[in-house]
């Protein structure tokens, strides 16, 4: 029998879950019931990472069925690999491209990542987390990002560097997708940059030109 005090986060979502129908659900509820009916069709995806400080539909108060949002350890894109094993973000970017036909796709990085932070050391010196077996093979993605970083003072000033390339590094990932670059070509797809600073609530956007990160 599990001790109460274990129990306890999972009686607190579910009365949170249970004010949230009473008020924001209720608030919604037409627009939900139509959603339920028609099915969504949102003009963005957003590739975020999986940490718990970063909400890409609280940071863009953003409304149901506004953002597709897809989550992993660090938002990274993988390179195109038609027969990898590593299908997860490969699947939500088609499911969105191709039968949602979203407009815009968004890589969201942020500040004190803990998967770039690991992601560094295990490029730098082949520094593992012996209980990560399938995180250490996902940051092995970050290895070309870490491969383009400049001269750094500190391991830290890496670090940083590494948030804002590997954002870089997975939108050339992502031109490589057939289906990404076929819609790249058409004009009718758009791909983003953003940096999202937790501590300031800053937000960047990579200027397409410059290949730098801008405040926004």
């Amino acid at each position: 029998m599990q001790n109460s005090s274990i129990k306890a986060p999972i009686y607190s979502l579910l009365e949170k879950h249970s004010n949230w129908k009473k008020n924001k659900f209720i608030s919604n509820r037409k627009e939900l019931q139509r959603l339920a009916k028609v099915g969504q069709s949102p003009l963005i995806m957003i590739i975020s990472c999986c940490d718990s400080r970063v909400h890409a539909s609280e940071i863009f108060e953003s409304k149901p069925g506004e953002l597709f949002i897809h989550r992993n350890i660090a938002n990274l894109i993988p390179p195109y690999d038609a027969h990898s094993d590593n299908t997860g973000t490969a699947a939500a970017l088609e499911f969105a491209v191709c039968a949602l036909k979203v407009s815009h796709i968004i890589i969201l990085g942020h500040s004190e990542c803990g998967g770039i932070k690991n992601g560094y050391y295990l490029c730098k010196n082949d520094k593992k987390n012996a209980d990560l077996f399938f995180v250490n093979k996902w940051l092995k993605i970050l290895r070309p990002a870490f491969g383009k970083l400049s001269a750094h003072n500190s391991d830290q000033d890496g670090i940083e560097e590494l948030e804002k390339t590997s954002i870089k590094t997975s939108i050339d990932n992502l031109i490589e997708f057939p289906f990404i670059k076929k819609r790249l070509d058409e004009d009718i797809l758009s791909i983003h940059g953003l940096w999202h600073d937790i501590a300031s609530g800053n937000l960047e956007m990579l200027d397409s030109e410059t290949m730098e990160f801008k405040s926004c």
